[in-house]
């Protein structure tokens, strides 16, 4: 943990993918909708209409008691614990792999490029547990503790695991998650870790398993941005993993109300109907994820880009030539801020392109990106999604 930090404190999400059929629907079969380098993508375009997805995503509904969010639906995930980077994680992980890498693949991403997040040295912060390693751990455990769903690596799975990692030009198969855990003892220890974190450490040693740090894969980097949800900031990153089916689910009836299996599309479109409220970063990375509508595709390129690294993203809220309200992001023309995120007028512009949300109501989001995405990611589906609210917004 870095408790140096003035703004924001850290976190990690998981993005969670699962099957919903299989067969000759999960062959790959990619069409990219993109727009010319350069130019503006034509503000009057929309989502695939009705995409055939093959896979869901998994969305947790937020208690209205919630500091933070309350009411919103959100990828599961939290605020890193102490625990998080304990070093009695060697322990466990020494009968698999070593330090420093622990298996994980190295990133090609400079280090001076690198957001904050992974880049710092945690072991002048006092943990012998690199980012890369604690931050999974996190997003694992805040997943077992919201909806119930494990991702660990049982003893028995660890020799062809380790073969897998040996073999740097394998291609990593989608994730069965079938580690054989009785549920009353899932129930157990999802009661205790939800008590103390620590105890994920604790569940870890009896059960004889590894969190499966390797399945998940480096998607993208969130700050929140200045006076939009109370005191609260966090700098999160946002992981994702593929899994073959859709794993048994269950809220945890506190922190978490209500879960939901849905395609990316399903989710935009009962945002856009008011159904439920989803933040800008959820928003954003699901129509990234309307770009490839088959899991197969999903998992080779969320797989094969993780190795690029991602770019440290802190919204600046700013009004448009139309005097709306915008939130800006890296690479748009009218991108600049301090430190903090504040945004900084008068400053030289740091691209001549556009990154933006224009937000037309608080179920009304229109993404406007011309710029080319670092790091070989993926531009969302762009254009307007929901009704326009000059009244509200997020």
């Amino acid at each position: 943990m870095n408790t140096a930090l003035k703004y924001w404190k850290e976190a990690a999400t998981l993005i969670l993918a699962a099957g919903h059929r299989r067969g000759a629907d999960c062959l790959s079969s990619t069409t990219l909708v993109t727009a010319t380098p350069g130019s503006p993508l034509d503000s009057r375009s929309h989502l695939p209409h009705n995409p055939r997805f093959d896979y869901d995503i998994l969305m947790l509904q937020r208690s209205s008691k919630s500091g933070f969010m309350p009411n919103a639906y959100v990828f599961p995930g939290g605020v890193v614990d102490s625990s998080d980077f304990s070093s009695e994680w060697l322990d466990i992980f020494k009968q698999l792999v070593d330090p420093p890498n622990f298996g994980l693949r190295n990133v090609r991403q400079h280090l001076e490029t690198r957001p904050p997040i992974f880049a710092t040295d945690r072991v002048k912060l006092g943990s012998p547990i690199p980012g890369e390693v604690a931050f999974r751990i996190c997003a694992l455990r805040e997943t077992f503790e919201e909806s119930g769903v494990l991702l660990v690596v049982s003893h028995q799975e660890k020799a062809r695991l380790s073969r897998s990692m040996k073999d740097t030009c394998a291609s990593h198969p989608l994730l069965d998650n079938e580690v054989k855990i009785p549920s009353t003892e899932l129930s157990k220890w999802r009661t205790l870790v939800n008590e103390n974190p620590s105890n994920f450490i604790r569940m870890c040693k009896e059960l004889q398993v590894l969190p499966n740090i390797w399945a998940l894969h480096e998607w993208s980097n969130w700050l929140t941005p200045v006076g939009r949800y109370g005191m609260s900031r966090f700098d999160t990153v946002f992981f994702i993993c593929c899994l073959k089916d859709i794993p048994h689910t269950r809220h945890d009836e506190k922190e978490i109300v209500k879960y939901q299996w849905s395609t990316p599309s399903q989710i935009l479109q009962s945002f856009q109907a008011e159904q439920f409220w989803i933040a800008p970063p959820q928003f954003y990375e699901l129509s990234r994820m309307c770009q490839l509508p088959f899991l197969l595709d999903l998992h080779n390129f969320s797989s094969k880009r993780a190795t690029e690294g991602c770019e440290h993203w802190l919204p600046v809220l700013s009004k448009d030539d139309h005097n709306r309200p915008v939130s800006l992001l890296p690479g748009d023309k009218l991108y600049s801020m301090d430190t903090s995120g504040e945004s900084r007028q008068g400053m030289s512009a740091q691209d001549c392109g556009l990154h933006r949300m224009v937000i037309l109501g608080s179920h009304s989001l229109n993404l406007q990106v011309s710029i080319t995405p670092k790091y070989n990611h993926l531009a969302p589906v762009t254009g307007p999604v929901g009704s326009h609210d000059p009244n509200s917004h997020l």
